[in-house]
């Protein structure tokens, strides 16, 4: 398994990730009731999104506080995020709800921070040095 030294600029940007998802997890997870009306989405949609991302931070606060990881790891969450923008985008394509203007508006603005972290993300894994680079340069 390819392990790699994280860069401070990849675990900022996962650190940046987890907080991202900790508090749309909480105002979704928590504020379901008073956002189902603004935004047109069903509560049972809205606090399952949210109670799905407070693990995924969790996992992310982990992430982020590693210097030492499986690449695989990193890929993973590039691809997850990858996942949760082409979802945002579905989600308002399929027609299966039919969200207001706000709705739309926040489903948007998430999936465009979602990618911007991602890029920051890659940038940082750009940025950290393979397991057998580091015992190359010794």
């Amino acid at each position: 398994m390819a392990f790699i030294q994280s860069s401070r600029f990849l675990r900022n940007a996962l650190a940046l990730d987890a907080a991202a998802c900790a508090a749309t997890g909480l105002l979704l997870s928590l504020g379901a009731g008073a956002l189902s009306g603004l935004l047109g989405f069903p509560l049972e949609f809205l606090r399952g999104a949210g109670l799905m991302l407070l693990p995924c931070a969790a996992a992310l606060a982990f992430f982020a506080s590693r210097a030492r990881l499986p690449r695989l790891a990193f890929h993973a969450v590039i691809g997850v995020n990858i996942l949760w923008i082409a979802d945002s985008v579905l989600i308002l394509v399929a027609g299966w709800f039919a969200p207001t203007t706000l709705g739309i508006a926040f489903v948007l603005v998430q999936a465009a921070a979602v990618a911007i972290v991602t890029e920051l993300e890659v940038v940082g894994l750009k940025k950290s040095v393979s397991a057998g680079e580091m015992k190359a340069a010794l």
